[in-house]
């Protein structure tokens, strides 16, 4: 197996484990859900309370229906005692009636913590996506934190809602039947009781070896999502290489696993069922023959055996019951453990006690790099490494060099998405690591080569979380990008819909994303091959569109179309993490050196 795809396998505590160490992980996953339920206690002890009164009620019925039965019989052969058979069938029915209502109670209760908890879930995560580092997402496929989110939280809910209060009436109910038993009478409760611990082991011992399937199936459920969402982002890709055939092969692949996994854990859970079942039709049979022998003896009355055929059925019933509640709790474990391993994830350094803040108003606009090093988590080497360079208020900076020099890196140091090794990063004299990432990310307005829009209008997307933006300023800036006559074209104009379906090119998406940053009023601009996606023309128009918008601000230009930065005040030639060059354009044109060689080689045939 590859780096790349070992990065992705589960951490190696959740491989094959022995058992002692697969219960003590089920015990914690289970433990720290129910930690986290502390805020819904309230409810789910109301909901538990109506379990025990509706387990109650059902235990409670067999002796009435005890007395019905011996009332019954006794009029088969003397005069019936309708009274005292009304009487009892109307308990009865309120009986049934008021464990019916408890349990739709309880049911509520249930699904309203069930559904509010998956909801405070995913907050929590996305809470915890905006406070993780960019390295975290280096090393995780999108697809698997999105499988988190959506299959393993809805896994929680469901395994909740189904088996919480399920599994407290149904450990009632076997313990109260089985007293009940004992009280009524002590040899059909041994002979009920000895037929059933067959099913007890077998339960024991499908639970034992089932865990692990059920760790793998969510596993694997998101190693499948990871490609799908990878195969759709990337499906003009698939198509224009032909890799339809190899795509579609490796979700297969994924599928199969998915699908394996899936049988093993259904199944071995299925089997508990059929299982208990049968143990349970065993035992009626059981007491059905003894309680016919002792009835014949003389020892008890038809009515004991009526309800003690009930209790059995009680009895064995809820064993069934509580073996479906640990499959359920399994799965649940299972897809918790995963939830709970991402929002434990290492966090950014918190920054409350930073009390330094640059106004964006009044900075002056200078950037010192000192001695930059920064090496990426599981590199040997370090991608910058002595890097030190001065821009002025003012100056337009370009960083150019061959790909892979590390260009993207050191802006994405300047923005503190990542936190460097050595050395410093000061803006106007102060040093980045003192400052918060908010207020560092409120002094820079950053174009990507990547484009990013989100579900709502033109309009939206453009003024996207900036204040006191009119429609006026809106369309004077597509003016100038000339992006206001293919607006004009959409059916709504500006108040048009965007949405993924949308069939924009990636060039209008750039322009879009152009105009959102041309709206911004900060005191630096980064662009990151921001016109590399839009033809020759509107480039020129954006060019100029950019020189107007960088005057008066220090900007930062990544760019591999060097003809774009000729203009430039200051070009850094990067090579290795370091740079190796730097000046204007003429300067560096003069000395022929590696600069002079890139500018020229793309002017050669």
């Amino acid at each position: 197996m590859n780096k790349e795809e070992n990065r992705h396998e589960p951490p190696k505590h959740r491989g094959p484990m022995a058992v002692g160490e697969k219960a003590k992980d089920f015990r914690k996953s289970i433990i720290r859900l129910f930690k986290e339920l502390g805020s819904f206690k309230v409810i789910i002890l109301v909901a538990i309370i109506l379990s025990i009164f509706s387990s109650v009620l059902s235990i409670y019925a067999p002796n009435k229906l005890a007395d019905l039965a011996d009332e019954i019989s006794f009029g088969i052969f003397n005069k019936m005692n309708m009274d005292a058979v009304t009487s009892i069938v109307i308990f009865l029915s309120v009986l049934y009636i008021l464990s019916a209502l408890s349990n739709y109670i309880q049911a509520l209760c249930m699904a309203t913590v069930s559904n509010k908890f998956a909801r405070n879930l995913r907050n929590s995560i996305s809470v915890k996506i905006n406070k993780l580092p960019l390295k975290f997402f280096d090393k995780k496929r999108t697809g698997d934190t999105l499988s988190r989110v959506t299959n393993d939280v809805d896994t929680i809910a469901q395994s909740m809602n189904q088996s919480l209060s399920s599994l407290v009436s149904n450990v009632v109910v076997l313990i109260g039947s089985l007293i009940m038993m004992i009280i009524t009478n002590v040899v059909l409760a041994g002979t009920a009781v000895l037929a059933s611990m067959f099913g007890f082991i077998g339960m024991a011992f499908i639970l034992k070896i089932s865990q692990k399937h059920f760790k793998a199936r969510q596993v694997e459920l998101g190693k499948l999502n990871s490609h799908i969402e990878e195969s759709y982002s990337g499906l003009n890709v698939v198509k224009l290489y032909n890799g339809k055939k190899e795509s579609i092969e490796e979700f297969e692949k994924l599928n199969k696993k998915v699908k394996e996994a899936n049988f093993k854990s259904q199944f071995l859970s299925g089997i508990m069922m059929p299982l208990m079942n049968f143990i349970g039709n065993f035992g009626y049979v059981a007491v059905c023959i003894v309680g016919a022998l002792l009835a014949i003896d003389g020892k008890i009355s038809l009515g004991v055996i009526v309800a003690f055929l009930t209790y059995v059925r009680l009895f064995t019933t809820p064993l069934s019951q509580i073996a479906q509640s640990f499959t359920m709790l399994q799965s649940c474990a299972a897809a918790s453990e995963r939830v709970f391993e991402f929002l434990d994830e290492t966090e950014m350094n918190d920054e409350k006690e930073f009390t330094k803040k640059l106004d964006k108003d009044k900075v002056v606009g200078n950037i010192e790099f000192d001695k930059v090093e920064f090496t990426y988590d599981g590199n040997d080497k370090p991608t910058i490494k002595n890097f030190s360079a001065v821009a002025k208020k003012g100056e337009k900076v370009a960083i150019v060099g061959p790909t892979g020099a590390g260009k993207t890196t050191m802006v994405n140091l300047l923005m503190k998405f990542y936190d460097i090794n050595k050395g410093s990063i000061k803006i106007d004299g102060e040093d980045i690591s003192e400052l918060t990432r908010e207020n560092i990310h409120d002094l820079f307005t950053m174009v990507l080569q990547d484009t990013w829009l989100f579900e709502g209008t033109i309009k939206e997307n453009i003024i996207y979380n900036q204040k006191n933006v009119t429609d006026k300023d809106v369309v004077d800036v597509c003016k100038r990008i000339g992006l206001d006559y293919f607006i004009r074209t959409l059916p709504n104009g500006y108040d048009s819909e965007l949405s993924d379906s949308d069939t924009l090119s990636i060039g209008q998406k750039q322009l879009l994303t152009i105009a959102r940053a041309m709206l911004s009023k900060t005191p630096f601009l980064i662009l990151d091959e921001a016109t590399s996606n839009v033809d020759t023309r509107t480039e020129e128009l954006v060019q100029k569109a950019m020189d107007k918008l960088s005057k008066d601000k220090t900007s930062f230009i990544i760019a591999h179309r060097l003809s774009t930065i000729k203009n430039a005040d200051l070009i850094l030639v990067m090579k290795d993490g370091n740079i190796i060059e730097q000046g204007n354009h003429k300067e560096l044109m003069k000395k022929n050196g590696f600069y002079s060689e890139l500018y020229n080689s793309q002017f050669e045939l």
